[in-house]
């Protein structure tokens, strides 16, 4: 297994900058998740690691080993795509068997790895059958297969559960998470989905427009995002942000609610801003009564998503946030409610930059 350094590392269409400048280090058997919407570079990225795309700037690394001139084939990395990309005419075992027979293996030690790598995925039942007689999920499978067989450095993922349904997805979510750590082997996952970048990685890497937003643990990137883009991109629902303008440092002036910092910490930070955005998550704001509460609010919606109700509410100018509340709670649309935010669960991002701003909470003044 290695690590896999990317130095400075672009890729350009024509004028279109795909990724931009990307400087990424990745850990010898750590599983790392490239996570961001369509278009974000994250797919380049990792066919520029696999070698199928060769950057226009900036060098890829192999633990100390310059790759970025050498062809996929002599890079020792395997691959699953979205399509699984399985040949038909071919059994399970053949298309397991087919990247060792490219190595010109001697037969008996083909046998001895396919059956062994077709254990390990519980797929050994299946080598005699064609792909088309198999589910979304074994066919999976047979391509997680066919990459590990040939005990690659670095295990690339190319949204490879996207076609599953979401039972199925659910649980091999947790099944390649076994797999990797149970080989030790250094892993790159591309993804749209947050849920499976949240539950599967030891680090993930948020991109937009090809660069690189934040490098965090899953705990860092949700509880402390680098800016309004990981903010609202990260969770689910995501963190509202709300537009505020600071009036004396410690007080912000937002839609439809003034909030005051007591602590002085804060108060310092925020003289440095004039407009901000006041960022909490839906799971972070509880419905009280009117002498407790820090805004008022009206119910537009109620989703009802099983242990928790999403609550869609209005606070002024038609600016909505949303809330989520015990399912036990009795509300409609058009009901008033009073809301209180958990003073140590507030982020504060810069209006014009969309950066965090980093400020204490001092104990006691929670």
């Amino acid at each position: 297994m290695v690590s896999v350094k990317l130095d400075k590392v672009s890729k350009y269409f024509g004028k279109v900058k795909a990724v931009d400048d990307v400087t990424l280090y990745i850990r010898d058997g750590e599983f790392v998740t490239l996570l961001g919407p369509s278009g974000c570079g994250k797919t380049t990225t990792l066919l520029m690691i696999a070698g199928i795309y060769k950057p226009t700037k900036g060098r890829i690394y192999f633990d100390d080993i310059d790759v970025t001139d050498i062809p996929p084939k002599d890079r020792n990395v395997g691959m699953v795509f979205q399509s699984y990309a399985l040949y038909p005419h071919m059994t399970v075992y053949n298309n397991i068997a087919f990247p060792l027979k490219l190595k010109k293996l001697p037969k008996n030690e083909i046998d001895k790895k396919v059956r062994e790598v077709a254990k390990l995925l519980k797929i050994d039942h299946l080598l005699d059958r064609k792909p088309s007689q198999l589910s979304g999920g074994q066919q999976q499978r047979v391509a997680l297969a066919r990459a590990l067989v040939k005990e690659p450095d670095v295990l690339l993922l190319d949204e490879p559960l996207s076609n599953l349904d979401a039972l199925l997805r659910v649980y091999m979510r947790a099944e390649l998470k076994r797999l990797q750590k149970t080989l030790g082997i250094t892993a790159i996952y591309v993804t749209h989905d947050q849920i499976e970048a949240l539950s599967m990685s030891d680090r993930i890497v948020v991109m937009n427009n090809g660069r690189i937003q934040q490098t965090g643990t899953p705990d860092e990137i949700y509880s402390k995002p680098s800016n309004t883009f990981v903010a609202s991109f990260i969770g689910t629902p995501p963190m509202n942000l709300i537009p505020c303008r600071v009036i004396d440092g410690k007080t912000l002036e937002c839609l439809g609610f003034k909030y005051v910092f007591k602590d002085e910490i804060a108060e310092k930070i925020l003289n440095e801003h004039k407009e901000v955005y006041f960022g909490i998550r839906p799971e972070d704001i509880v419905i009280t009564n009117k002498d407790n509460g820090d805004a008022e609010a009206t119910i537009l919606v109620v989703e009802p998503i099983g242990k928790d109700l999403v609550i869609t509410i209005q606070l002024e100018e038609e600016h909505t946030i949303k809330i989520l509340a015990p399912p036990s709670i009795n509300l409609k649309p058009g009901d008033k409610i009073y809301l209180k935010f958990k003073k140590e669960k507030i982020h504060l991002f810069d209006k014009k930059t969309g950066q965090r701003i980093e400020y204490i909470i001092k104990k006691g003044e929670e």
